[in-house]
């Protein structure tokens, strides 16, 4: 496993460009009009550029569902309380929460991550890579030191090195934990440069009153860190942030850094995208966006990073569960890409690009 000092370390080599122009060669040979798959054609031939060839190949995959609890949810802002999130950890680890049942459906191998639960979910199947039992409540102070931040984003890039090891293919980032999407609103309303209010949602579910007090929570936590837009992402990351948001960190650096795309979810997946982007700008070419969350900021969040999801479902279940949906129809793409007839086989003449 590499070891990285800074992430001023990192240096990514550029995609494959003679790769994606032989995937794009290939699409464009298909008896189809040029380009008609729209946005799976783009995947693919980026796809192309991350492995370095034209035979993409997604057969093995699998979900990293990072596991941790945040303090926040002392100030009431959520429906449950941290038991929730061990519960749901010792589910996934059993096959039999949300993303087993989908994932089945999909083809993916599902590992759940403890790394910041504030118990010990004692269950065989969870990787335990914990930095601490839970966050602090950043409406009072801190969530982690810069210290800690920096160790759970090594342990989400050490995560993709493994799977890569493993022979995985892709990665769908996936978490747990009740109080997240406060953390996550509270990371994007400041990179963003939005008000709280603008980037709230009701999370798992909140009446009007608790979404009121959520964002009250947030625009507190923010005053109280001294967060800013211009802070450090580590930094940033340590004054708002959670273990789960600080592990997807990782892993879609380490996308770049071990050669896998990297796929994100749901709107607290795409905030660690962005905090990933800000670190490591390069990592981004190996993002997919798989969905528009119903979450408020999850458009906006895309946006900023300049990528184009292919799901509009209004979902916000977490887990990985969006991201997971992604994968059927990167198959039936490749399926196409690589049995459909071709105008070399056929008297249909060849489509040719208008300028």
């Amino acid at each position: 496993m590499t070891d990285f000092s800074d992430f001023s370390d990192i240096r990514l080599s550029p995609l494959d460009g003679a790769a994606m122009a032989k995937a794009k060669k290939n699409w464009d040979s298909i008896a189809k009009p040029l380009g008609s798959l729209g946005r799976l054609e783009e995947l693919v031939i980026r796809m192309a550029g991350i492995f370095g060839s034209p035979d993409v190949r997604i057969d093995k995959r699998c979900a990293l569902i990072a596991c941790a609890d945040n303090g926040v949810v002392a100030e009431n802002i959520s429906q449950s309380d941290s038991q929730v999130t061990v519960s749901v950890a010792r589910e996934i680890a059993q096959g039999k929460s949300n993303i087993n049942i989908m994932g089945r459906t999909a083809d993916v191998d599902v590992y759940a991550v403890d790394v910041g639960m504030c118990a010990d979910a004692e269950c065989e199947g969870i990787i335990n890579r914990k930095t601490a039992k839970g966050t602090g409540n950043i409406a009072a102070g801190a969530a982690m030191s810069r210290q800690q931040a920096m160790q759970t984003i090594r342990t989400g890039m050490e995560l993709v090195g493994t799977m890569k090891e493993k022979g995985y293919q892709i990665v769908v980032t996936g978490e747990m934990g009740i109080g997240n999407t406060t953390t996550s609103s509270a990371l994007t309303a400041v990179l963003l440069g939005k008000a709280a209010a603008e980037v709230t949602g009701r999370g798992a579910g909140l009446t009007s009153d608790g979404l009121k007090r959520k964002v009250e929570t947030i625009e507190r936590a923010i005053r109280v860190n001294n967060a800013r837009a211009e802070d450090e992402p580590v930094l940033l990351l340590s004054k708002l942030g959670g273990y789960d948001i600080a592990a997807m960190t990782g892993m879609f650096i380490g996308g770049a850094v071990y050669g896998l795309p990297i796929l994100i979810d749901g709107v607290i997946s795409s905030v660690a995208a962005l905090l990933a982007y800000r670190l490591v700008p390069g990592c981004r070419d190996y993002m997919i966006a798989t969905h528009v969350t119903e979450e408020p900021a999850g458009r906006a969040i895309l946006e900023r990073l300049k990528l184009k999801p292919v799901i509009h479902a209004g979902m916000y279940l977490g887990e990985g569960t969006g991201a997971v949906c992604m994968l059927p129809l990167l198959d039936i793409a490749l399926s196409e890409y690589r049995y459909a007839h071709r105008f070399i086989d056929t008297d249909i003449e060849q489509y040719k690009e208008l300028v």
